[in-house]
């Protein structure tokens, strides 16, 4: 070997090394992670992103939506190069541990997958397990919070850090192309299971990304959600979601067989509505939104916002 690339290589498994032993703090207490994990399970339904994005293979992830068999969405291919792993279909308070423990994982990333103290507790049986922080509500902890944290735990805080100013400097850029986005306000809403409509408050990272462009989820709206991400909206007070900008998702759980919510008769009396300060994201987009990740948020950057700034400029 050449003696520079054996050089480079000495420092850059010193620098591993030396972020080993790791002690993460979070909402159960603390996790000590001693060597650099190389079985990582993604409990969290996001996780995968981060993961990806750090250099890192997950052996499994945990199932979210759509192909039951896939674990790589579209915008997350590049960083994945091909990885392909096992994807664990665990509904919501249902952790199969008996499966996780056959995977035999060094470390359980589990930021994103709102589990309680009991999961915690068992799953610290089986590996190492890696939590949110109780700054943030439950599915709440925001993209960089989870670049850092789960950086800090696989050894790679540098690169946490570069993917979070990367990430960051490009939201600044579009803030400062699109200065009208500033203090506007947002309601980010979806039509539920029965018909009836809800929205996403600022501790979601679906109107997070708006908050980051900007735009601003009015104080009102997060104190009825309380300590959820989301709230429901009897039809009395659809007025609630009348804002700057109005944002429809296409979220895969919404009541089949009913029309565009612009349809509505009483969503369409809304201001919102007809002075067409609205946007219906749907597809991949309504994908991407979903998991709120350093690489599909840095893909809507590039697909959504001229579609936001139309809307928006022409107020």
């Amino acid at each position: 070997m050449k003696p520079l690339l054996t050089l480079l290589l000495t420092l850059s498994l010193a620098h591993a090394f030396a972020q080993f032993p790791a002690t993460i703090e979070h909402k159960f207490g603390e996790t000590a992670i001693e060597d650099r994990p190389e079985r990582v399970v993604s409990l969290g339904y996001t996780e995968q992103d981060t993961l990806f994005a750090l250099g890192i293979e997950p052996v499994a992830v945990r199932y979210f939506f759509g192909d039951e068999n896939d674990a790589v969405f579209p915008w997350a291919e590049e960083a994945a190069n091909g990885a392909q792993p096992q994807v664990l279909n665990m509904p919501y308070g249902n952790l199969n541990y008996e499966a996780i423990l056959a995977l035999e994982p060094d470390l359980i990333s589990a930021v994103d997958a709102g589990i309680t103290q009991e999961e915690y507790d068992t799953l610290s049986q089986i590996a190492p397990t890696l939590a949110q922080s109780d700054g943030y509500i439950d599915f709440g902890t925001p993209w960089q919070e989870q670049v850092r944290r789960i950086g800090g735990a696989v050894g790679e805080t540098e690169r946490a850090e570069e993917l979070v100013n990367n990430l960051e400097a490009k939201f600044e850029e579009v803030r400062s192309a699109h200065p009208k986005f500033t203090d506007k306000s947002v309601a980010v809403a979806y039509q539920n299971s029965s018909g009836g409509y809800g929205f996403y408050t600022a501790q979601d990272s679906r109107a997070q990304f708006f908050e980051n462009l900007g735009f601003v989820v009015a104080e009102e709206l997060v104190q009825i959600a309380g300590e959820s991400f989301y709230a429901d909206l009897s039809e009395e007070r659809f007025d609630l979601l009348d804002r700057d900008l109005l944002v429809f998702l296409d979220v895969p759980f919404a009541k089949e067989g009913t029309p565009p919510p612009e349809e509505n008769p009483l969503l369409s009396q809304l201001s919102a509505v007809q002075a067409g300060r609205v946007i219906n994201v749907t597809g991949q987009e309504v994908d991407a939104l979903q998991f709120g990740t350093v690489l599909s948020l840095d893909y809507l950057l590039e697909t959504l916002v001229p579609e936001i700034a139309d809307v928006v400029t022409e107020q």
